[in-house]
């Protein structure tokens, strides 16, 4: 029996493991790999104490800095949480995908999110094909060819900055009329000549043969439908919680992210603790995640100590 079971390896769930170990909290930390979603990223200038780093390194760093505390934790790693039953208070079993079953007194979720598919005709059918969700992955294969980027957020705008070297030019479709990036990485995309900006363009279809030939959208303001030669659809339109493994266990919003009370991280479950992407947080960035898993670790600490900051 663990006093706590982390669920994810990114950086909310090994922020809370470190701390869980040097609190020695018997804990379990569970991850199918390290690092989160950031392990696409090719130049992340905003983990705060290190300048810019890949999304590879920054996971190696999380991993390293993980395992100088192996021997206070147990690290069970390539292996995803597929249930998690409530057998009593304080007492809960989790079914991973070797079959192994962990019991525990605590769980915090830090499984993260993964990407929104484009749930358009074609999208499907061409996922592979010129439909791509990692830019940073793919881009060295639309060298000098005619690209789209479809959503105007954060990974949006960098996927756009990853296919720069290598398309010839790149539409990016974002369905209002103001992109939602930092203003920073705004500018910077603004800047490059290969990249047209389509504002108020709702995507409706994706279109080919064997691989992609085009892209149609719809204007939203003025209602006419358009097409878009391109050879690749590179699509960042937002994110999913991971949170189906506790969906009968605690309370999700409409988006089906975990309702935590946001001075403590715990959820409707007193045993069950949320933070980072699958939580209800207002901002999705690696510095807020980590953060969030301290602060709930130090309170299942509080808890287990018998402390109650909480109303002081």
């Amino acid at each position: 029996m663990f006093q706590l079971i982390i669920i994810g390896g990114g950086p909310s769930g090994v922020a809370a493991a470190i701390y869980a170990a040097r609190k020695k909290i018997k804990t379990a930390i569970i991850a199918e790999e390290f690092g989160g979603q950031s392990t696409v990223s090719d130049d992340i200038q905003n983990w705060i104490g290190t300048t810019n780093l890949s999304g590879f390194d920054l996971a190696k760093q999380l991993e390293t800095h993980l395992r100088v505390y192996q021997n206070d934790i147990e690290i069970v790693e390539g292996q995803r949480v597929e249930k998690i039953e409530k057998v009593g208070e304080n007492h809960f079993k989790l079914n991973i995908t070797n079959g192994a079953t962990y019991e525990t007194e605590r769980i915090l979720i830090a499984s993260g999110s993964h990407r929104k598919r484009l749930e358009v005709p074609g999208g499907k059918e061409f996922d592979g094909k010129g439909v791509a969700y990692c830019a940073t992955c793919d881009a060295p294969l639309y060298q000098e060819k005619v690209v789209a980027v479809v959503g105007g957020g954060n990974a949006g705008l960098e996927s756009v900055i990853d296919l720069e070297p290598y398309a010839s030019k790149i539409y990016l479709l974002h369905r209002r009329d103001e992109l939602k990036g930092d203003p920073v990485t705004q500018e910077k995309i603004k800047g490059m000549s290969k990249v047209e900006i389509v504002y108020n363009a709702d995507t409706t279809e994706v279109v080919g043969d064997k691989f992609v030939t085009g892209l149609r959208y719809k204007d939203n303001k003025t209602g006419e439908e358009k097409e878009l030669a391109v050879e690749g659809v590179f699509v960042e339109i937002g994110i999913i919680p991971n949170s189906n493994i506790v969906k009968d266990i605690v309370k999700l919003n409409s988006k089906g992210e975990i309702i935590v009370n946001h001075k403590t991280q715990v959820s409707s479950d007193p045993g069950i603790w949320a933070a980072g992407d699958v939580s209800d947080v207002l901002y999705n960035q690696n510095n807020i995640s980590a953060g969030d898993a301290v602060k709930a670790v130090l309170n299942i600490y509080d808890r287990i100590t018998g402390q109650n900051r909480e109303v002081e």
